[in-house]
């Protein structure tokens, strides 16, 4: 299985201005690696915070808005609601690549790192 990457929306943000991706429908190429990705809307969860139960299992993971939608999931900003429990979530985008990986395997959490650091 391919490794799946986590785009939060800010950062998208900031190297869409940058030039660091472009976006054509639902892909995603990162243009200083020339590695591609097909994305679908998604978001992490990062913690539960009405009473620190989490009877979905969903935090510190990434869901699709697909997935939250089918299990009736609200989502507000940088909130989330599901049944009686709220969570604070990063809206965002996982993509998977798009053929092969390149040869040295091709880090491209290292490669968002590195273009984060050189437009903020």
């Amino acid at each position: 299985m391919k490794n799946r990457v986590f785009f939060p929306q800010t950062l998208l943000n900031v190297l869409m201005d940058a030039g660091g991706i472009d976006i054509d429908d639902e892909e995603l190429l990162l243009t200083e690696a020339k590695s591609r990705y097909r994305v679908v809307e998604a978001v992490r969860v990062l913690r539960e915070i009405t009473d620190g139960a989490d009877p979905h299992d969903l935090c510190g993971k990434v869901k699709s808005r697909a997935y939250l939608n089918e299990l009736g999931a609200e989502l507000m900003g940088d909130s989330m609601i599901v049944e009686d429990k709220a969570y604070d979530v990063l809206a965002g985008f996982v993509g998977v690549p798009i053929g092969d990986l390149p040869a040295d395997g091709g880090d491209d959490e290292a490669i968002l790192r590195k273009l984060a650091e050189a437009v903020t």
